[in-house]
């Protein structure tokens, strides 16, 4: 990027490393932290100096936090006797907006995956296990995705918890509300029909 000054260039193939950012997008948002809006650009600096810094896992949940027990495990919600494992913390951050859970997360920061020497102890099946026995949990809810890898999770999780009362539930995958059958892909329609539930009465 011969255009630019090393420092300037350093700062777009920096941008580059987020998800989703090309060398356009991050020569746009280079320009405007430095050129249009420099306290902007400080504050951000110091921001993502200090996340970096000091944001570390909860010790109970494994999701990301400024404590060592983060604010859902802290919640009142911490009586409750359901737990929703998770593939990632922004998993998390999807069901929380969705208003439809109301108790513990796990997060496994990932999924198995033998291939790439992700096993169950990268994943925390331990503290899984003991997490959900130490505090009696009743249910299970295991939200992993749908790829072969996030099955092969959500079956580990099953066969860990088959000898004892917890109830392992997975969430359901299917038509998208306010979909089209006519539209939705195959394997789609094949979880949907797999994960049928009873019509309520009126």
């Amino acid at each position: 990027m011969e255009s630019f000054s090393p420092r300037m260039a350093h700062l777009v193939n920096a941008l580059q490393t987020l998800p989703g950012v090309g060398t356009k997008t991050a020569t746009r948002m280079a320009l405007y932290l430095v050129h249009k809006d420099r306290q902007s650009g400080q504050v951000l600096a110091a921001a993502l100096q200090d996340a970096v810094m000091n944001v570390k896992s909860c010790n109970l949940c494994r999701n990301i936090s400024d404590t060592d027990v983060c604010n859902l495990c802290t919640s009142s919600r911490f009586q409750s006797k359901q737990l929703c494992v998770v593939e990632t913390p922004s998993d998390v951050v999807a069901i929380e907006h969705s208003g439809g859970f109301s108790g513990k997360y796990f997060v496994l920061h990932g999924h198995l995956s033998p291939i790439d020497g992700v096993g169950p102890s990268e994943l925390g099946m331990d503290l899984l296990e003991a997490r959900v026995i130490d505090e009696s949990l009743e249910e299970v809810i295991v939200a992993t995705s749908t790829t072969s890898e996030g099955e092969a999770t959500a079956v580990y999780i099953s066969d860990l918890f088959q000898k004892t009362n917890v109830v392992v539930s997975r969430i359901a995958h299917g038509i998208p509300v306010g979909g089209e059958l006519e539209y939705v892909d195959m394997s789609t329609i094949s979880h949907a029909l797999r994960g049928r539930t009873p019509i309520d009465g009126v």
